[in-house]
């Protein structure tokens, strides 16, 4: 028998750490190689990570929601006889243990372990004893104790986090499981209308760079009534001008044709800041973030050189990001490199809304809903169909009346739709 530990791998240029998102693998069972056993995210994207060797698991590293340095011990795996020397691309976070993986330090006197129904039958008892202060809270990072109490723990529905071990370094004892076992009880019981739910992966990073973004941008707002009645005529004519089942065309890809348009009067809305340097760097290419509801969170997908790709190439271009982002296929590159972001939450999208600038980014549109009612047109009053347009811009980089100003000529292509086709200069 041998051991090999598994080192978290290199998954990106920049990254150096990665936070557990699931595990498909736990101590005791038997993979076979190239089986999953980790699924990963960086600030990038997410990654499954396979099983480097056939084995069986000894100890793996981190729960969900920790977070592991490129180069750190992932996970430990027992192999019946030497492997083979891994390929270039894993030579680095794939070898062997330096020593075999200690033994779990004996107690001072062995003890019958509670059985689950006892711990429930003497909750009550415990809780009348017990102080309010006698809660832990959870611990961040792995969890030492032996294969034996985890065991006890799952049976009990003992969370491990929320137990203070008493044995060298916090490790957990039996003894230490059996306290943590009825306390585990009573706060089931206290807490049985609340759910606690960790916010790890795609979740956690949404709400750091959320969070980040309004904190460091000062949001500059803009919001403009669109007449779209015209667009929608275009719209619909195109739609049924397509064979029977064909995809039909939303406004997003009116919408992308029309700003890629727009930002070649107004390059300064193109533009991503580096903080690190103090630098805004102006593209002369538009590629544009798609915002995208998927089961995991927002992920926003990029349509490079939106400003090359004729109407129906947009529209396939879009729904096929869309689609790979929610069925969580999109890959690093698909997810990186927007230098302005549109959003819309279609039917839902309301009257009006406050986009948060999707940093490094200096601008962000977002589409409301459209909906038919009566405004003044030509004079009279008349049924017509009117959308919002929602902007947020960096007020350090794009002064207000630029904002304005982008944000009519937008308007002015959608209501005459026509001038979407004709751009206003010739890119290269």
């Amino acid at each position: 028998m041998s051991q090999f530990t598994f080192k978290m791998p290199d998954l990106g240029e920049g990254t150096v750490d990665a936070e557990i998102v699931a595990w498909h693998a736990k101590p005791g069972d038997v993979v076979t190689e190239d089986q999953l056993i980790v699924e990963v995210m960086t600030d990038k994207a997410a990654v499954e990570v396979p099983a480097p060797v056939s084995g069986r698991v000894v100890s793996v590293t981190g729960a969900p929601g920790d977070k592991i340095a490129v180069g750190s011990p992932l996970i430990v795996f027992e192999t019946s006889e030497s492997v083979a020397p891994a390929p270039a691309a894993l030579a680095a976070t794939l070898q062997p243990a330096s020593q075999p993986a200690p033994s779990p330090p004996a107690t001072a006197a062995p003890q019958k372990p509670v059985p689950p129904k006892a711990v429930a039958a003497s909750a009550q008892t415990v809780a009348a004893a017990a102080p309010a202060s006698a809660a832990v809270s959870p611990r961040v990072g792995r969890v030492m104790t032996s294969p034996a109490n985890r065991r006890r723990a799952r049976e009990a529905g003992i969370d491990l986090s929320r137990v203070v071990g008493s044995g060298p370094g916090g490790r957990i004892l039996r003894a230490d499981l059996e306290s943590g076992a009825l306390r585990a009880a009573v706060a089931k019981a206290d807490s049985a209308d609340t759910t606690e739910i960790k916010v790890i992966g795609l979740r956690r990073l949404i709400a750091e760079r959320m969070s980040e973004a309004k904190r460091t941008i000062p949001h500059f707002a803009y919001v403009e009534e669109v007449d779209v009645t015209e667009l929608e005529s275009l719209r619909t004519h195109l739609n049924d001008s397509q064979p029977k089942g064909s995809d039909s065309m939303s406004y997003l890809p009116l919408v992308v044709m029309a700003l890629t348009r727009v930002l070649e009067s107004f390059p300064q809305c193109n533009v991503l800041y580096d903080a690190a340097r103090g630098v805004l760097i102006r593209h002369r290419a538009m590629h544009v973030g798609i915002a995208t509801q998927t089961p995991d969170g927002l992920k926003v997908p990029v349509v490079r050189n939106a400003q090359r790709l004729g109407l129906w190439e947009l529209a396939a271009e879009i729904r096929r990001l869309a689609e790979r982002a929610r069925s969580n296929k999109a890959t690093r590159e698909e997810l990186a490199g927007s230098t302005i972001t549109v959003t819309s939450l279609g039917k839902l999208g309301g009257i009006a809304s406050t986009p948060i600038i999707n940093a490094p980014e200096v601008a962000i549109i977002g589409l409301n809903k459209a909906v038919e009612r009566p405004v003044v047109h030509q004079g009279a009053v008349a049924v017509r169909r009117i959308m919002n347009l929602s902007s947020s811009f960096d007020h350090r980089f794009v002064d207000g009346y630029d904002a304005a100003a982008m944000i009519q000529a937008l308007k002015q292509r959608l209501e005459h739709p026509a001038t979407i086709f004709i751009p206003t200069v010739k890119l290269s």
